[in-house]
């Protein structure tokens, strides 16, 4: 298993950078859809449906991948391959869904999007690092 180092870590939880969850469709395209995640015991965490295109690739193979980066100069990525695990536990679900709520929302807002998302048929997912790429001003 790889580990996310300070600076990774930093560089995930900073602002609302919005992770690009790359995933195997059924007929074996691939696939990538936004998502909102947290920095959570050096895993990331995300919610997304069961019945979504995303849930039901987890349930068929649990490896992807999330990259996320910083677009303005002098650009900086991260890439988190792994395996993703998840949970249908109501206060798993909650606590990941009112983290995600907090970070993109807004800590007032918080609660508000955990009890939205948070919801029968949704999925708490971690993604365990298996390996981790990162390029860090990359212009300079």
């Amino acid at each position: 298993m790889a580990e996310l180092s300070d600076k990774v870590i930093e560089f995930l939880s900073a602002g609302t950078r919005t992770g690009m969850l790359g995933y195997v469709a059924a007929d074996g395209r691939p696939l990538v859809a936004p998502v909102w995640f947290v920095v959570d015991d050096g895993q990331l965490a995300f919610t997304t449906g069961r019945d979504t295109s995303k849930g039901r690739a987890l349930a068929r193979d649990s490896r992807v991948v999330i990259c996320v980066d910083d677009p303005p100069p002098p650009y900086s990525f991260v890439q988190v391959q792994g395996l993703a695990s998840v949970s249908e536990d109501p206060q798993d679900v909650l606590d990941i869904a009112t983290r995600t709520g907090a970070r993109y929302m807004g800590a007032d807002r918080a609660e508000e999007f955990g009890r939205r998302n948070a919801v029968p048929g949704e999925l708490a997912v971690r993604l365990r690092p298996t390996k981790v790429i990162a390029g860090f001003d990359i212009s300079d």
